[in-house]
């Protein structure tokens, strides 16, 4: 007998069984849905029941570029011999390429959709734990970095003044020592402009408390306080942090730099930094 699209997509979506498993086990069921579900069951092809729940401690982060959108995600599985197979890294990779296509900044039917197909393969329990995006315009380059094998998940977005300076092999070599920083430092913040009002009010009762004891001048006092501040800012955010290929100069002067020698504007304006594990 004939069955319809929207019957073999109930019974995937109850079993995790393939597309067209599902359509043959329909079939010979004579369209009986619970029958159909039996018969997946015991040629073992149904997964759901037996996955859900499973905990996903291992995974990877993926990243991609598509148009005008830059998109993380953290894919996560069972076991880390999953996490390192193939189908499991052609299916991170596609999964953030459909994020960014599609400006999809959580998760949604279509993610769900292919996780599900990559778990009809692998037989692990599977899902996406983060999704991270930002916009991205002709005259930025964007550079990517994935350390240990996608535990730690990199973007950097330099802005320039036009596509041409973006295109540069400079700009592009200072993205990815950028983004080999961000990794091994992992700022808190961009600037001092995204650092939380709070949060710096909080530091400096921190930093007023360790001064209340010293025998000086106020004023010597408050510009104790204020270096103390701008240090612990200087060590958080990602442009004034000291540039990892020379701790001479910071990140934002790094970017000056390379500005000049391209003759150009090289602005570091935004990143993405993302860890398997981690909380959102």
């Amino acid at each position: 007998m004939a069955v319809t699209p929207a019957e073999v997509k109930k019974l995937r979506d109850k079993t995790l069984a393939g597309m067209l498993d599902c359509k043959n086990a329909l079939v010979e069921a004579n369209g009986d849905f619970a029958e159909a579900e039996k018969i997946l069951k015991k040629k073992g092809l149904a997964s759901a029941d037996k996955r859900a729940g499973r905990s996903t401690d291992a995974g990877a982060i993926f990243t991609a570029v598509a148009g005008d959108t830059a998109a993380a995600i953290e894919l996560n599985c069972e076991t880390d011999f999953v996490a390192k197979n193939a189908v499991f890294s052609e299916s991170g990779k596609k999964i953030a390429a459909y994020a960014a296509e599609n400006k999809v900044a959580a998760v949604n039917d279509g993610v769900e959709e292919l996780v599900k197909e990559a778990i009809s393969v692998l037989k692990e329990n599977m899902g996406v734990k983060k999704i991270n995006t930002m916009e991205v315009s002709d005259s930025d380059c964007v550079v990517d970095y994935l350390h240990n094998n996608g535990q730690i998940g990199v973007m950097v977005k330099l802005s320039c003044d036009s596509a041409e300076t973006a295109a540069k092999e400079e700009v592009k070599a200072l993205g990815l020592d950028l983004a080999l920083h961000a990794a091994a430092f992992n700022p808190a913040y961009l600037n001092r402009d995204k650092v939380d009002a709070s949060y710096i009010s909080e530091q400096e009762e921190i930093f007023k408390g360790q001064a209340a004891n010293m025998d000086k001048p106020e004023k010597v006092i408050e510009g104790i306080i204020k270096g103390k501040l701008n240090k612990h800012l200087a060590q958080i955010c990602f442009v004034d942090q000291a540039f990892v290929k020379n701790d001479k100069v910071s990140c934002a002067q790094a970017c000056a730099d390379v500005a000049k020698a391209v003759g150009g504007k090289v602005e570091l304006v935004d990143y993405m930094y993302m860890m398997v594990g981690q909380e959102a």
